[in-house]
Parts: C-alpha cells; structure tokens; sequence
C-alpha cells in the first residue's frame, strides 16, 4: 500500500487527505466564524461590512477549490481549471449584463 491517506481514481486524479480536508474544514469554519462576527460586532460601517464579507466570501471559494475540489495549477487539473474560468467568465457577463440593461432601462423609463 503506497500511501494510506492519499487516495488516488482510475485516472490518478488525487483525492486529497483527511489532515487536507480537516484542514479546509477549520478554515472554512473560521472564515465563517469571521464573517458573522464582523455582523454581529457592528465594527464596520454598512459599505465596510458588504466589502469585509464579499472578501472573505472570495476566500472562502478559493479555499473550497483548494481543499475540497482539489483544484491546483498541475496539468491534470488542466482542463477544470479552464472549464471553471469559463463558468466563471460566464456568469461575469451574465450578472454584469443584467445589471447593465436593468440600469439603463431605469434610467431610460425614469426620464419619461
């Protein structure tokens, strides 16, 4: 047996490790110990708390890419990596576009 933690699929494809997945697990409880801390203390101003939670929001996915879907930049992850910069790009465009068009819309119905 070459390594009882590491488990690996058909296609080599890591699965990651249980100090890997505790490790994520702490981090995410952190992050979300952060967040709701950062609420309740009221230590921001409202646009300073929406800015705190947006980045620790972003660090959160990250670290879920990591540890949980085990997303990394070697070459078998390759074709994910592209596929979720893609997903990602996607709804960009999507939520961008939307807010665009609703804006203007407002605008141009306001005027009247």
């Amino acid at each position: 047996m070459a390594d009882a933690h590491a488990h690996t699929d058909h296609s080599g494809a890591s699965h990651g490790s249980v100090g890997s997945y505790l490790t994520g697990f702490v981090i995410s409880v952190l992050l979300t110990v952060a967040a709701f801390g950062i609420v309740m203390a009221h230590s921001f101003s409202p646009s300073g708390t929406i800015a705190a939670i947006a980045i620790l929001a972003a660090v959160q996915v990250v670290v879920h890419l990591v540890f949980f879907l085990h997303m990394n930049t070697s070459s078998e992850q390759r074709w994910n990596v592209m596929a979720f910069a893609f997903t990602v790009l996607t709804v960009f465009v999507l939520v961008v576009g939307t807010l665009f068009i609703m804006h203007d819309t407002s605008i141009n119905m306001m005027s009247r």
